[in-house]
């Protein structure tokens, strides 16, 4: 790991920087808050550890302030001799990832700095799903086709959804059942192919290439090519 420790205490610092570079990371280090902004602004870290109060006129929680304004997401270990529940909870909502008070065993600090990192580094859930010109946007519940806006009731776009996290793969009735509509179905039922009907209409414009296909016996499958 990269580290950035931004504190004024030398001999806390001394103790930390010592530590870190002994687990075997890398680690800068700045006395002040003017020159722990300008490092945090300026390097990629993995992570900072961050003293509340600091000299230069630019204290701990000024320093996150700024920092996610400007979007850097970072994740800090605030440090703190300032120990009580209010000022816990002040850090977190500045923007810090977590929290830990002065005096402190530096096995923990390692620990949470490790963790930190090790949650920062999990891949981040896709928003939008695309096969070949479609888009499905999760958040806003919304589906365009190469800029084309596509209105979807709640059903179909659960199928839809359904079929593009399954993209080239052949989607069965019963799994659809199962898992768009969470109900075991009589199998002869054709609601799943109701449905399908429809989506393919709004979906497979005039002119536009189909991208819902029918795999006879087994199923349907979407994707750009046949």
């Amino acid at each position: 790991m990269k580290l950035l420790l931004i504190e004024d205490n030398r001999q806390v610092a001394d103790f930390v920087a010592k530590g870190m570079r002994e687990a075997g990371h890398v680690i800068d280090h700045a006395d002040n808050g003017r020159d722990g902004l300008f490092l945090a602004a300026s390097e990629p870290y993995d992570a900072i550890v961050l003293d509340r109060m600091l000299p230069k006129g630019i204290d701990g929680l000024t320093i996150l302030d700024v920092l996610r304004r400007d979007g850097n997401h970072t994740p800090v270990l605030i440090l703190s001799a300032l120990g009580d529940v209010d000022e816990r909870i002040r850090g977190i909502k500045a923007g810090g990832d977590d929290y830990l008070t002065k005096p402190f065993v530096f096995g923990e600090l390692l620990a949470r700095v490790e963790a930190l990192v090790r949650r920062a580094q999990r891949p981040v859930a896709a928003t939008t799903l695309t096969v070949g010109d479609l888009v499905l946007d999760l958040p806003s519940r919304q589906a365009r086709r190469a800029g084309r806006a596509i209105a979807l009731q709640a059903r179909e776009f659960q199928i839809l959804e359904y079929l593009m996290r399954h993209s080239g793969q052949v989607v069965t009735r019963t799994m659809l059942l199962e898992n768009v509509w969470d109900y075991h179905f009589d199998p002869q039922t054709n609601v799943v192919d109701v449905h399908i009907s429809k989506l393919r209409r709004k979906v497979d414009g005039e002119g536009e290439p189909p991208l819902i296909h029918t795999i006879r016996s087994a199923g349907y499958k979407i994707c750009s090519h046949a």
